[in-house]
């Protein structure tokens, strides 16, 4: 989970995701509208007699805010809870656990808070399934094939070649969580070419001193970011209340960047 503002229990309830299986919560800064639901989550996790871990990341004073909160409600978790400050500088992987990498980069706005990018270090091959059939194959070798790897004896023989039984490898994907910051070009290193970019565009661009003063971003200053970082697409997001009719925006960005979509509440964007 990126984020969990006030009301998360209750969206997760309504578009059926089974919170039990959140086992990661990355918060990018303290203001609450993005972390202000994660006591609410974590004592639900609690009183469901929770026993699997759970690893929270996210700025200095997170971890004081949780500690507060179960001292004062004389609360001793059923389950583990573990806690790892992110970093505003530079890149920093947070975590790495199968084939995904996650990793934090600094974004700017009023307070410390940082972006996230989660990328694949592969992805799953898919078998020639013709070529399996009548060959003995155990269920390690064709994970080994899977993942792109030639299966190899213990002699240092080589057995079976991963592209001699696999179709052409896909690309590994990445995405990129801008949650709220400034036009800032210095985070293009940090996105460059990532397959999906959302990035917070809380304004239109006739509101951009609002959103200089506020350390926001505009629909066109998003587009320009994701034009500039050559990202395939682009998710707008984080809008003021102020616009009822959010395609305005849409059509804003889209002039710039083509590729853009509006991010709504219970839809599913596949990466491609």
């Amino acid at each position: 989970m990126v984020d969990c503002g006030e009301g998360t229990q209750h969206q997760l309830k309504l578009h059926r995701v089974k919170s039990s299986k959140i086992d990661h919560i990355f918060i990018s800064h303290l203001h609450g509208d993005h972390y202000l639901g994660l006591m609410g989550l974590i004592s639900t996790f609690h009183l469901n007699s929770r026993t699997s871990p759970l690893h929270i990341f996210g700025p200095k004073g997170l971890d004081e805010i949780i500690t507060l909160h179960l001292k004062y409600s004389h609360t001793q978790l059923k389950f583990p809870l573990h806690f790892t400050e992110t970093s505003t500088e530079g890149k920093n992987l947070l975590l790495e656990q199968g084939n995904i990498r996650v990793f934090s980069f600094p974004l700017k706005h009023r307070i410390p808070c940082t972006g996230f990018s989660f990328e694949e270090t592969y992805r799953q091959q898919k078998l020639i399934k013709e070529k399996i059939v009548g060959t003995g194959m155990s269920v390690a070798e064709i994970q080994s094939l899977l993942q792109g790897k030639d299966v190899v004896e213990a002699d240092g023989k080589l057995k079976y070649v991963a592209s001699e039984f696999t179709h052409q490898p896909v690309p590994p994907r990445r995405y990129a969580f801008c949650s709220d910051t400034v036009f800032d070009p210095t985070l293009i290193p940090y996105i460059q070419g990532v397959d999906l970019l959302y990035h917070e565009s809380t304004f239109m661009a006739a509101d951009k001193e609002r959103a200089k003063l506020t350390l926001h971003s505009t629909t066109e200053e998003a587009a320009t970011i994701a034009k500039t970082a050559k990202v395939k697409e682009l998710l707008l997001g984080h809008y003021s209340i102020r616009y009822v009719d959010l395609y305005p925006l849409l059509w804003e960005a889209k002039a710039i960047f083509d590729a853009t979509h509006l991010s709504e509440e219970g839809k599913t964007y596949v990466i491609k």
